[in-house]
């Protein structure tokens, strides 16, 4: 990446958000002589917007909905066919969030339009269009199968939509797998009631879910054009956990080989997307406890590396995505720690790393690896707990679930780490999750769950503000799944969703993140702890 030119230069050939912050150079031998860059890295604005298009019958309220990211933060504005709307706004044509949301709050046939929201800062421009057609009979349109929750529990696959809290589709454990023809959750003798056994599942391009079912060592792919099964997939023993790599179109496998996890395996199902006659590779790491692949976002579309970790070793391995091979390993002697999890921001290129709890230290350290050199950058001040990263990279979330702990940490456009919130809290967070806010751009809610207690915690980043959700119900026991430590997941609806779902033993609790509030509870599911959502398909 970088190159030493003869002038003693430091060049750095392609540079992106993973080189922000500040560059030291002294001369040799005289450490106190030295100087210090800051390089900050701007980047254009890239933009979504939803829906595409959208028809409402008159009198009906419709939103549109513009995200954008840049550094700086870019602004929006709004055009309607090729004209500024700033003029007509009033009490029916409302700007929320910055600009990120247009509302209409009764539409009428002249309002049918191209909306385009421009996103413009420093070093650039995006836009793009959403088309309102305002029309008698809009409701009667085809059934859409996208913005919808694939949960899997006991019973099967329950296909949710959240707005009506309405149960769309509901595949059974005996329905069969298109291609195969076996059951979907094959009866095991001796048990009365055919169930299913879920672990995880991933969403590759709203075009199919692939699930794992540990007890029957395979894979399942569900079609959610079709929302049938459509093919299995035998892998190794115990499959625990997948990972969708967006950026080689290929899906991981993590199996245990048994519940003592003697010999786990990684394995690659590529070309994931293409949905038939799949194939599985097998890697060649052994030992791999678990593994860690950077997210994308709207800024950073492709991710060429990974890292795998053995829980009872002091380091973890660089893998290439691409080769699927060994690159380096990054060792944490010094410091002490098993790796435990990992989290990432592409604002500065960090990775953060909760290290395995020792019975005699009363909190865990979290290290930083900086991503542009590797290095182990050392601890992450005195944070402690599970890191989780907002989606744009500027927050990091660190739960320590024996205290209850939760520090919010900001990320500057300079790369620089500072503590924003020390939250004192009595949930012992299971899983948590980002829900971008309605009324501010560019900010977030977290919502967590908790592994033992009945509420639900959220808080308002830009404020610290705290709320909880009471009596949402016990969680699934950690007996009742053993594939994780997240037996209460918090699942969010994507960038521009307002739902958010968690299970409880027996039900689900669907909550409306626009209102902080409980949307409903859809009984009899039992142990829905692995869910998907897939967006407009």
């Amino acid at each position: 990446i970088q190159d030493f030119g003869e002038d003693d230069s430091l060049y750095i050939t392609k540079v992106t958000t993973i080189h922000m912050g500040n560059y030291t150079c002294h001369a040799y031998g005289y450490e106190e002589l030295y100087q210090t860059h800051i390089l900050q890295v701007n980047v254009p604005p890239v933009i979504r917007v939803y829906p595409e298009t959208q028809a409402q019958e008159p009198g009906v309220s419709a939103s549109l909905k513009c995200h954008a990211e840049g550094i700086p933060n870019p602004r929006i504005t709004w055009l309607k066919n090729g004209i500024d709307i700033m003029p007509k706004l009033s009490k029916q044509l409302t700007l929320l969030a910055n600009g990120s949301e247009l509302h209409i709050s009764s539409v009428r046939y002249e309002d049918t339009g191209a909306y385009t929201c421009i996103a413009k800062n420093e070093v650039g421009v995006d836009e793009d269009i959403s088309s309102l057609f305002i029309e008698d009979s809009a409701r009667k349109t085809r059934l859409s199968v996208g913005n919808m929750f694939y949960v899997f529990s006991d019973d099967g696959i329950t296909v949710l939509q959240p707005n009506e809290c309405e149960i769309r589709r509901h595949i059974r454990p005996e329905e069969r797998i298109f291609t195969s023809y076996e059951e979907i959750c094959p009866r095991v003798e001796g048990e009365g009631t055919q169930s299913c056994l879920w672990a995880s599942a991933v969403n590759v391009r709203d075009k199919y879910i692939y699930v794992t079912q540990p007890k029957q060592n395979r894979v399942m792919i569900i079609d959610i054009q079709a929302q049938k099964a459509v093919q299995s997939l035998d892998v190794d023993p115990l499959p625990t956990k997948l990972h969708y790599d967006k950026s080689h179109d290929q899906v991981w496998v993590l199996s245990w080989g048994d519940m003592r996890k003697v010999s786990p395996t990684l394995q690659v199902i590529p070309e994931a997307s293409a949905g038939e006659d799949q194939r599985v590779i097998r890697t060649p790491f052994e030992g791999v406890d678990d593994f860690f692949i950077p997210p994308t976002n709207l800024i950073i579309n492709h991710v060429r590396f990974g890292f795998i970790f053995n829980k009872s070793k002091s380091a973890v391995h660089k893998i290439d995505l691409e080769t699927v091979t060994h690159i380096k390993t990054i060792n944490f002697k010094n410091y002490s720690c098993v790796p435990q999890t990992m989290a990432y921001t592409h604002l500065g290129g960090y990775f953060f790393v909760q290290c395995r709890r020792n019975r005699s230290e009363a909190a865990s350290p979290q290290l930083i690896i900086d991503s542009v050199t590797d290095a182990v950058i050392g601890p992450n001040s005195d944070v402690s707990g599970t890191p989780y990263v907002s989606p744009d990279g500027r927050y990091l979330v660190s739960a320590d679930e024996d205290s209850g702990r939760i520090k919010v940490q900001a990320l500057s456009v300079r790369g620089e780490i500072k503590l924003i919130y020390d939250l004192q809290t009595n949930i012992h967070v299971s899983d948590l999750t980002f829900q971008p806010s309605f009324t501010e751009g560019n900010q977030y809610y977290i919502y967590a769950t908790s592994h033992l207690q009945t509420d639900v915690l959220f808080v308002e980043l830009s404020t610290g503000k705290m709320n909880v959700l009471k009596n949402l119900k016990d969680p699934i026991t950690s007996k009742d799944w053993p594939w994780s430590n997240y037996n209460r997941i918090m699942k969010d609806s994507g960038l521009f969703g307002q739902y958010l779902i968690t299970p409880a033993k027996d039900s689900l609790f669907v909550i409306n993140g626009r209102q902080n509030t409980l949307r409903c509870e859809v009984s009899g599911i039992r142990r829905g702890n692995t869910v998907v959502w897939v967006g407009e398909v």
